[in-house]
């Protein structure tokens, strides 16, 4: 059996408009992620950490920020396309532990919903997959809510 591990992080600020993505799910607040997708930070964190387990490059060669095809795309459908590049190296994906970063809004009652539109799309049971969440205590961009992070880190086997 063949193990490798991947990490993925991604980064977007705030904005009025837009509606907040995360883990595909659509959670109400006054601001979303201004991006050129969806901008949902968690499904952009596990395409990196998925990519970045089979040494693929991330997220930005695969579907590039002035691409207009992916222009609002949904970030569900980068994740299948994603998904698609790691069966085709012969890969399982073992578990995925995640954590998003953000003060407002309050994501916990969500998680679940989210687990279960990733094992989904990932072919995965919600049991392999962990999301958390955190603040940063009112410190820095994220405490200031003029954005959000979100981690990943992925097992995957052969």
């Amino acid at each position: 059996m063949s193990y490798r591990i991947g990490f993925g992080i991604d980064f977007h600020r705030f904005a009025e408009g837009r509606k907040l993505w995360l883990g595909g799910v659509n959670i109400p607040h006054e601001k979303g992620a201004l991006a050129h997708s969806d901008g949902d930070v968690l499904l952009h964190a596990i395409c990196d950490a998925l990519l970045g387990a089979l040494n693929l490059g991330d997220i930005g060669i695969h579907f590039p920020n002035n691409d207009p095809a992916y222009e609002n795309i949904d970030s569900k459908i980068l994740l299948q396309k994603t998904y698609t590049l790691i069966l085709e190296k012969k890969y399982h994906i073992v578990n995925i532990d995640s954590t998003i970063c953000l003060e407002t809004p309050k994501i916990k009652s969500y998680a679940d919903q989210m687990r279960q539109v990733i094992a989904a799309i990932l072919n995965i049971s919600k049991d392999n997959i962990s999301i958390k969440a955190t603040t940063t205590e009112q410190m820095g961009f994220v405490g200031r809510e003029e954005g959000l992070v979100a981690y990943a880190t992925v097992l995957l086997g052969m």
